[in-house]
């Protein structure tokens, strides 16, 4: 009797068949766990607020779902919450956006500038140091209570955050093929466009996931400490008036503005970054 045998491509599609059908199945996993640790923090959360931790000032989770279909359906004490959303973001937004810019040509200029880096090394070691929370107050007086204080606030979490992530990856560059390009006769903007900018993309967008978390935290505390409308103002509010739900939805409104924006980042990513093989580790294991 004789032994069936199968077409030569039949095997790698079978082989892809099952990879897909195992990495499905890990997804599902994966998911299906997350799903369980939510329920059960929100469960027992809820079963200690009500029978043994005082719901006063911890809340629960039935109060917070209350508070959050209060604000989307009537309105918050600061009027609709998309309009204190939409403050909150475009303060965000902005702080970010400036922040990157100049967190990028100044990391890439002093990474590739031996000399001036030597210069600035001890400045930005000092600025750096000073706690940049605080500033926030020192904004407030020198901007007022409007947007350009929250901007300010956001562009110096997010510049730092940047500017030593692109001044890392400026210096990581490979110098034979620098020297290389040089040799071919390449000027230093063409060395630095389809080079040194190429090679530090990977540091720079690394460092964008957690500066836009940053530029969200600097727009937050400068609304708490003064502003007209904001989601950090509405949180403010709630703490004086004892209002904990209040506080815990403003938290979870922001909670799910950073993940929408680092779902969009890592699509900008994946895009930006099509050209690079995946490594080992990321086919493994994606956050």
């Amino acid at each position: 009797m004789s032994a069936v045998s199968l077409p030569a491509e039949a095997v790698p599609a079978r082989e892809l068949t099952s990879a897909a059908r195992a990495a499905r199945n890990r997804r599902v996993k994966v998911w299906s766990i997350r799903v369980a640790l939510v329920v059960a923090w929100l469960g027992s959360w809820e079963l200690a607020a009500t029978y043994w931790i005082d719901p006063f000032f911890y809340s629960k989770p039935s109060q917070v779902w209350s508070k959050l279909v209060d604000w989307f359906t009537v309105g918050t004490s600061q009027g609709s919450i998309w309009t204190n959303i939409a403050a909150t973001m475009e303060e965000a937004v902005i702080g970010f956006l400036i922040g990157a810019l100049a967190g990028i040509v100044l990391g890439v200029l002093l990474g590739r500038s031996p000399l001036l880096s030597d210069i600035c090394a001890p400045f930005i070691k000092a600025l750096n140091a000073v706690p940049r929370i605080v500033l926030a107050a020192l904004f407030v007086i020198w901007f007022g209570l409007g947007m350009q204080s929250k901007i300010a606030t956001a562009f110096i979490l997010v510049f730092f955050a940047v500017f030593f992530n692109a001044f890392q990856g400026a210096r990581e560059v490979d110098r034979n093929l620098i020297n290389n390009a040089r040799v071919l006769g390449a000027s230093r903007f063409q060395v630095l466009t389809t080079i040194v900018l190429p090679s530090a993309t990977s540091w720079i967008l690394a460092s964008l996931h957690s500066a836009f978390g940053f530029a969200l935290i600097g727009a937050v505390v400068g609304e708490v400490v003064g502003a007209e409308t904001g989601l950090g103002l509405l949180i403010s509010r709630s703490q004086g008036n004892f209002d904990t739900p209040g506080i815990y939805a403003g938290m979870i409104v922001i909670t799910v503005l950073a993940l929408l924006a680092e779902a969009i980042l890592t699509a900008l990513e994946k895009r930006l970054l099509k050209w690079r093989p995946t490594a080992a580790h990321e086919q493994g294991a994606q956050i």
